[in-house]
């Protein structure tokens, strides 16, 4: 068993200077590596991936989406849905063709494949890609990554799926922290507070 009790210990207290200090992104994250098992820091690993334009291919998607593990399928599910609907909004404001630069999931039929995926929240993301406020629109975007992080762990405890949750929120607070440090640290404190208070929760009714 993975030691994630101590992963949430671990947590930096938080204090209303609060700000990164010694111990940023990177660092909680291999920390939290290092308390994973091998086969968890691989799923791990993989997700990370995912963070690098670099890495977002119609192949990786192709691979996240036949995933044993059920948090690393949906989550890029959603994340290739999310890109797509800004690659076409972006598209029919250009007056380009509606699928150039359009992710499919490769082979013949990638296209077909991709359209088919069922993506509730399209018309919520059409809505905030149509605001005129560009960090408005970016924190739109982030909370509905967010939402989908918590829909993803609803129901988990003590699970690598409570991990990944985790970790892709602190992926989303990490560029806020770049882009305005004030709502990064505001988001960082929500989370500690909504982790710390689920796993006493747990431990409570246990």
């Amino acid at each position: 068993m993975n030691n994630y009790y101590y992963i949430i210990a671990g947590l930096p207290e938080l204090s209303r200077d609060w700000v990164c200090g010694d111990k940023d992104a990177d660092i909680m994250l291999e920390e939290i590596r290092e308390q994973c098992s091998s086969r968890d820091r691989s799923v791990i690993d993989f997700l990370m991936k995912g963070y690098s334009a670099e890495n977002l291919t119609p192949d990786f998607y192709a691979e996240a989406l036949a995933s044993g593990n059920g948090f690393i399928r949906e989550w890029f599910r959603f994340d290739l849905c999310v890109r797509n609907t800004k690659v076409r909004y972006l598209n029919r404001e250009l007056g380009r063709e509606s699928g150039k630069d359009v992710i499919g999931l490769g082979g013949d039929d990638g296209i077909a494949r991709e359209g088919s995926l069922e993506f509730e929240e399209e018309g919520r993301l059409g809505q905030i890609l149509d605001g005129s406020d560009i960090l408005a629109r970016e924190k739109g975007i982030d909370d509905l990554y967010w939402a989908k992080a918590d829909e993803l762990a609803l129901f988990h405890y003590f699970d690598l799926t409570v991990i990944l949750s985790f970790i892709a929120k602190l992926k989303i607070i990490d560029r806020w922290l770049k882009l305005d440090e004030k709502t990064g640290r505001e988001m960082f404190r929500e989370l500690v507070d909504e982790v710390r208070g689920t796993f006493k929760g747990v431990e409570y009714a246990g």
